[in-house]
């Protein structure tokens, strides 16, 4: 079954007011077989990043050949064009932005005018990046300008920490993985008082569950769910030796624990005895 083509585009409610940095608009389409762009002209930056499909882009006197993971940015006043391939037409989100600080936060990102072309590869944060600023303007509000923007600053630390070449092997992959599990660490360590689960923290931090556990079990030796359960122990080990007006139930709900029975039997699994034994020998010294 051919893919029915979709078009998608929605501008910022507020309106300009600094000059600094500003997203104009954001969109989502999946294109027709050879559709075409230009050649044109923009006066503002204009970013596709690609979802699926491949096509061509003409810039500057080259025509590069580009893939889903991609993200090529327009720079204002340059003649370009680009056009979805006919077998597998693209399917891309789009961000327009301007302002003062624009050059600078491209130029910041490795974005020069010889290569505008970044490879995120499978990193699925670009996407969810691009769809958080269509879902910021859909809402609207009088906010709505800065979190565009805020994401938009968060897309090109994504394309910083790229650089230029992402498919440079083993080394990336391993920055890439080494990234993902602090990225859950600090997670953990700032949520693990709050009834949380591994399914929410994937899916705020922009990774599929599956992936996210692998990936962090091959660097710590130990998975998410582990990870947690021993921060919330250690956590309530702390409490028990340094607050003892606290009750088990009290320091239980503190580091997460709904069920102070069940917090007793992890908290004698990883320390050989239960919290009221430990807290009586506190009492003693």
């Amino acid at each position: 079954m051919p893919l029915q083509p979709t078009y998608t585009v929605l501008s910022n409610p507020v309106p300009n007011e600094h000059g600094d940095l500003y997203v104009l608009f954001s969109g989502e389409s999946q294109t027709k077989p050879d559709h075409l762009i230009g050649p044109k002209v923009y006066d503002f930056y204009l970013m596709h990043h690609i979802l699926s499909g491949s096509g061509t882009f003409a810039y500057a006197g080259g025509q590069y050949q580009l893939r889903a993971g991609q993200t090529f940015l327009i720079p204002p006043g340059q003649l370009i064009s680009y056009a979805s391939s006919e077998a597998d037409p693209w399917r891309y989100r789009w961000i327009a932005f301007e302002g003062r600080h624009a050059e600078q936060l491209v130029a910041g990102a490795g974005l020069d005018s010889a290569m505008p072309i970044v490879d995120t590869g499978t990193n699925p944060r670009v996407a969810v990046l691009f769809r958080s600023i269509q879902r910021t303007f859909r809402l609207g509000g009088g906010a709505a300008h800065l979190r565009a923007v805020g994401y938009l600053y968060l897309l090109f630390a994504e394309f910083g920490a790229a650089g230029p070449d992402t498919d440079s092997g083993s080394a990336q992959r391993g920055q890439d993985s080494e990234a993902l599990t602090g990225d859950v660490i600090r997670y953990l360590s700032t949520q693990y008082a709050e009834p949380i689960s591994i399914e929410h923290m994937a899916n705020a931090l922009g990774y599929n569950r599956a992936y996210l556990s692998r990936i962090f079990k091959q660097q710590t030796g130990i998975t998410p769910v582990t990870f947690l359960l021993k921060l919330r122990i250690d956590k309530a080990h702390l409490l028990l030796r340094e607050r003892l007006e606290l009750t088990i139930e009290q320091i239980a709900a503190s580091v997460g624990f709904q069920d102070a029975l069940y917090f007793s039997k992890q908290f004698r699994r990883f320390y050989g005895q239960s919290p009221t034994a430990y807290r009586e020998a506190m009492r003693r010294l």
